[in-house]
């Protein structure tokens, strides 16, 4: 009985390369609010590099970019579309402690 070399041999399925988010014409600067913005979730936080499939360089650039945008006020620092209400369990909550305190 011979035992074959390889007996966990993975298939060879078609791989597809994906193309880089950045193009190499394209400058990493925090005017370039249409480059900026493909690298913020929806709710305003910077996407990680492994999600994002950019060099490790390149997500520096990205990174200082959108910070110098947010603080040049292009870009909010939180994505405040809903705007936050409390729900009554949250107020009933912190009333309970106002109270509380208030007693002792």
């Amino acid at each position: 009985m011979e035992k074959s070399k390889r007996p966990f041999r993975k298939s060879k399925r078609s791989f597809r390369r994906r193309l880089p988010p950045i193009g190499s014409g394209d400058r990493i600067d925090y005017r370039n609010m249409s480059l900026i913005s493909r690298f913020i979730s929806e709710q305003g936080k910077i996407v990680s590099r492994r999600v994002n499939r950019l060099t490790l360089k390149q997500q520096r650039l990205i990174t200082i970019a959108i910070k110098q945008a947010r603080i040049l006020s292009l870009l909010p620092f939180l994505n405040n579309d809903k705007q936050f209400q409390r729900s009554e369990s949250t107020a009933r909550a912190n009333g309970l402690r106002i109270r509380n305190k208030s007693k002792k």
